[in-house]
């Protein structure tokens, strides 16, 4: 059963049966993600973006996990489980999801859902319940690149400290570069995106991200996490994904899960009219 919250004119619908995915966020009646059953927002955990290969250390320990992106393993597990509804009013909801099979540890993710007229916060708290194990977390938004409103498509502005040069196979190299020319035109003056990246770069003093529909909407990505996805090769929308480490992370910058350390990450949409 899906689960609604309203804050003045926002309306965010959440489906904890199929990844606790936000199916819609709707700010004045205006629809500001990609609708289908792949789309919304979906959460990431325990790791985000491609695994290479599909394999990961913990220690000395070598684990395989599901190629779902040939040859890699893609976005996590959570996704595609049902989450258990832990409690709900009219602004908030948070949820529960157990991990297992196939992720090699038994442990729980928590995600909660904060709506205010002005603004989404999401936060995770992924934790295990008795082995120690390297996780990541964030999340996968499908925003509209047009509102369908007859305005322009969305620009987005953002400054990064570098771009994490992406190798062949689509995983970074290792190499700090700085962020591509046409990277620094879009995000220094807003040009609308012709659809070329698929890339994480870096902001150590934050997530910063707006995204702006001309005349109609301006929205804000925040997060304390230092990383983010930028995605926009689909002609339909653009993924903002702030996350807690970069692609094939669980192997290039593992953080670890403690019985007495969690992973903890949280992200705020804000916006307002234009």
């Amino acid at each position: 059963m899906q689960t609604r919250l309203t804050a003045g004119d926002a309306e965010l619908t959440i489906d904890p049966e199929h990844g606790c995915r936000i199916e819609s966020l709707r700010i004045g009646g205006t629809e500001v993600l990609r609708q289908g059953e792949r789309y919304g927002s979906f959460p990431m955990a325990p790791w985000c973006g491609r695994t290479g290969n599909g394999l990961f250390r913990n220690g000395a320990t070598t684990h395989q996990l599901p190629v779902n992106a040939a040859p890699h393993a893609i976005h996590g597990t959570v996704r595609d489980l049902a989450w258990k509804t832990a409690r709900t009013s009219e602004t908030e909801a948070v949820f529960t999801c157990e991990l297992g099979d196939p992720w090699p540890y038994k442990g729980r993710v928590t995600q909660v859902f904060e709506l205010a007229a002005d603004s989404l916060t999401l936060r995770f708290g992924v934790e295990t319940y008795d082995d120690s194990f390297p996780a990541q977390a964030g999340w996968h938004p499908w925003f509209l690149r047009n509102l369908g409103r007859g305005g322009q498509d969305v620009r987005v502005d953002f400054t990064p400290a570098w771009q994490e040069e992406r190798g062949d196979d689509h995983l970074p190299t290792g190499r700090r570069i700085d962020p591509s020319p046409s990277s620094r035109l879009r995000s220094s003056r807003g040009y609308p995106i012709p659809g070329t990246w698929d890339d994480c770069f870096g902001m150590p003093d934050g997530v910063d991200v707006t995204l702006t529909w001309p005349e109609e909407l301006e929205l804000k990505v925040a997060s304390r996490a230092e990383w983010v996805v930028i995605y926009d090769e689909p002609v339909e929308a653009v993924c903002v994904e702030p996350q807690s480490g970069p692609p094939n992370g669980l192997n290039t910058l593992p953080r670890l899960v403690t019985p007495i350390d969690p992973l903890e990450v949280e992200s705020t949409w804000s916006w307002r009219r234009l």
